[in-house]
């Protein structure tokens, strides 16, 4: 299927692994030049490999700490120069820390809206001129499905992640008339090395543990997540906007 993204330049925030790198090999085998940003150069370097081998067009490399806006603007700036405009921006970044909600005092809560929520917003402040200037652009925002269904072990992410979805609505009519959408893409439970990381010691029955709460019996592979992330940066999905889009293989049971 043409998603209509070849020539198209996409700028992937945090793609180095896990479902950055999934979305960033994917908008590449659609044809797009990626610029995508990471911070460790071993790592860096062999993701360029991989998004260079998955399509025609350009793949580069920044190192980057996402929470650095200063460095974050300098990038948008720098690869719209060099790739010709931007089309398309993923925001990524990690997720906080573990643990109960009052098991963490405010520095901990400040840091996780500056690293969960901040961090998207700044590239999309950097990025908005530079897709107005195309007249046509998608925003994409990973999140996570616990701004969607809370998790007591999980409550940094629970409490400060919603609030990309609110940015995104707030976003809708501002750039609707210039052809921008923007949508938030909620994952659930894919084995990326962050799931890995959760399982244990008994790997197999950590991730039987996981896929029996998940209707569809498994977890999500990265694969499955990039699929989804192209099809909204995709031309065929120019109708869509303002959404929070769970991606969790019917884990969230909310209507």
């Amino acid at each position: 299927m043409d998603l209509g993204l070849r020539g198209r330049v996409a700028l992937v925030a945090a793609a180095t692994s896990g479902l950055g790198l999934a979305t960033a090999r994917e908008l590449a085998a659609a044809g797009a030049d990626v610029a995508f940003c990471g911070r460790d150069d071993a790592r860096l370097e062999a993701a360029r490999k991989e998004i260079d081998a998955a399509g025609p067009g350009r793949a580069v490399a920044t190192r980057l700490d996402v929470r650095d806006h200063a460095g974050a603007a300098a990038w948008v700036e720098r690869t719209a120069a060099e790739l010709g405009g931007l089309h398309v921006l993923v925001t990524n970044a990690g997720g906080p820390p573990a643990g109960p909600a009052l098991g963490f005092g405010l520095d901990a809560y400040r840091d996780a809206v500056e690293l969960c929520v901040l961090s998207h917003i700044a590239l999309v402040q950097a990025a908005v001129p530079h897709l107005r200037d195309a007249g046509w652009g998608r925003v994409l925002m990973i999140a996570s499905e616990t701004m969607r269904q809370p998790t007591p072990k999980l409550a940094l992410s629970g409490t400060v992640r919603p609030a990309l979805a609110g940015f995104a609505k707030s976003l809708v009519r501002e750039l609707g008339a210039a052809g921008i959408t923007v949508n938030v893409l909620a994952p659930g439970y894919h084995l990326t090395p962050a799931v890995e990381a959760l399982l244990g010691p008994d790997r197999d029955a950590g991730l039987a543990g996981i896929a029996a709460g998940i209707p569809l019996g498994r977890l999500g592979s990265p694969a499955d997540f990039g699929a989804v992330a192209a099809f909204l940066a995709s031309e065929r999905a120019g109708f869509i906007t303002g959404t929070t889009l769970l991606v969790d293989g019917g884990l969230n049971q909310g209507i």
